[in-house]
């Protein structure tokens, strides 16, 4: 049950920000919105205010904003409030809100995140000493602090990390602060299987709580460095530098699974990530998605008039069917990962 209500929780974030993105700035910009959807499929509950209808849907992995003349179709709106009545920068801007809606989404989540436990800080408390490794056979205890090494001052933990890797073999001089007393010990740290030396510890999380507008400014900061990860994640798949991993909604809900077990913050954090991936993957110039939309959009910018409403809806819906295709394979494999992680065999 848990897991059902945290995939609801996180599921429902995601699509809801979407789709605020593009009724929002529809509505400023003067379109007229038909429905506004969260889910497919039918109506759970349901009301209207002024013209437009607010839905919650039975299938929670989609949703909708239908918006007057997005339907080739549909008769112009005599007032001026159709989709396509718009100008070329104005029907984008509508498009685009949607993902952008997911990273400010992100941002938000990562900025709570910051407030409430406090931003990841490098320290040099000592977590835990790996047994029978050479800082617990030199008498490293949980709980020690590094303060200097070979009798030079650290107070991060990368530093710590870069003076041990770069002596395999070599005696180093640690000197640690445990019940508010300052010990040195020697140890000689081991050969690691890539040609760095270790000695066996491991760092404690330490956390520094910020304030609000700071921890906005993380939150954007965090959300624009994995943006850039995952693009390079995805050049290296495109250049078969990387293995293709692609998951998804039987995988996203064990994610989902996994983080709800280890707290409320992880659930966040796995929404912050997704709702990126959802972002950036809407901005794909992918048929059917918001990205190939807005390529549709430019082109008309640039050749003064648009295309074919009737050829774009074809090429869309082709999309929409190879999306589909690739959902149900990527789930059967998502699946089969499943079993194989459970043990159970079909």
């Amino acid at each position: 049950m848990t897991t059902f209500w945290a995939s609801i929780l996180v599921f429902g974030m995601l699509i809801f920000f979407h789709e605020l993105g593009h009724f929002a700035i529809a509505k400023l910009v003067g379109v007229r919105v038909h429905e506004f959807s969260l889910g497919f499929g039918p109506k759970l509950v349901g009301f209207t205010r002024k013209e437009t209808t607010y839905n919650l849907r039975i299938f929670p992995l989609g949703g909708f904003v239908r918006m007057a003349g997005m339907d080739p179709d549909e008769e112009m709106e005599e007032d001026g409030t159709g989709f396509g009545e718009k100008t070329v920068l104005q029907r984008i801007s509508v498009i685009f809100a949607g993902p952008l809606m997911n990273f400010v989404l992100a941002a938000l989540l990562l900025a709570s995140i910051f407030v409430f436990q406090g931003l990841p800080v490098s320290g040099t408390e000592i977590e835990s000493v790996l047994p029978d490794r050479p800082a617990a056979q030199a008498g490293f205890q949980d709980g020690d602090r590094i303060v200097a090494i070979d009798g030079e001052p650290v107070n991060n933990w990368e530093r710590v990390v870069e003076l041990i890797s770069s002596s395999p073999g070599e005696e180093l001089e640690i000197t640690v602060e445990r019940d508010d007393a300052r010990l040195t010990l020697d140890v000689v740290p081991e050969t690691h299987e890539d040609g760095r030396g270790w000695i066996g510890i491991q760092p404690k999380p330490e956390f520094e709580k910020q304030n609000p507008l700071a921890a906005v400014i993380h939150g954007v900061k965090y959300t624009v460095q994995v943006t850039v990860l995952i693009f390079d994640f995805i050049g290296q798949m495109i250049f078969g530098e990387a293995p293709a991993d692609l998951g998804g909604p039987v995988r996203v809900v064990y994610e989902i699974n996994r983080a709800a077990e280890l707290g409320f913050v992880y659930l966040l954090q796995l929404a912050a990530f997704l709702s990126i991936n959802l972002g950036l993957f809407n901005l794909f110039p992918i048929p059917a998605l918001d990205g190939s939309r807005i390529i549709f959009l430019i082109l008309e910018w640039i050749r003064g008039k648009p295309v074919d409403p009737a050829k774009e809806n074809f090429i869309h819906l082709v999309g929409f069917g190879l999306l589909l295709m690739l959902i149900v394979f990527i789930t059967y494999n998502d699946v089969l990962e499943l079993f194989e992680n459970t043990g159970f065999v079909p």
